[in-house]
């Protein structure tokens, strides 16, 4: 049986962060795997934006912006169900959301 041809260049498998080598009947197979690439969510809104207007931000209103939903109770340090400007603007100098 003749071996398998080499792998392409970069088909979509830079950053990997794991893989091995298993024997098949066909012969040695490289399978990878790891986290997706995350998508792109551009820099954070503003406070305003995000609020309404109002005093802080709803989980509701956060889904708005994926990053800050995904990170809601971390960004509220005192876990009172919402975030406040003080709460959201130590969020976006600490997570790197800023930042386009």
């Amino acid at each position: 049986m003749p071996p398998p041809p080499p792998p392409p260049g970069d088909s979509g498998t830079a950053g990997m962060t794991s893989g091995t080598s298993m024997p098949t009947p066909q012969g040695q197979v490289q399978v990878n795997s790891g986290p997706a690439a995350p998508k792109p969510a551009g820099p954070a809104p503003d406070f305003a934006t995000l609020s309404g207007g109002k005093g802080s931000i709803t989980p509701t209103q956060a889904s708005a912006y994926p990053l800050l939903a995904n990170d809601f109770q971390y960004a509220d340090s005192n876990r009172d169900g919402k975030i406040s400007k003080a709460e959201y603007t130590k969020w976006v100098a600490h997570s790197g959301a800023g930042t386009p």
